[in-house]
């Protein structure tokens, strides 16, 4: 997998992390916790993807 592909995938995953996020926290009223496990589960999926 060259760089260009990897740096797509991360893009593709950034998305859904700000607005994931956004809306992870409006849903718990404004408790980071749940956007932190959020966002660190997505982290662990590109990472996947990108380590493969």
């Amino acid at each position: 997998m060259n760089v260009s592909r990897k740096l797509g995938i991360l893009v593709f995953f950034g998305v859904p992390a700000i607005i994931g996020g956004g809306i992870v926290y409006s849903i718990f009223g404004g408790n980071f916790l749940p956007v932190a496990i959020y966002e660190i589960m997505l982290l662990f999926i590109a990472g996947g993807y990108i380590s493969r």
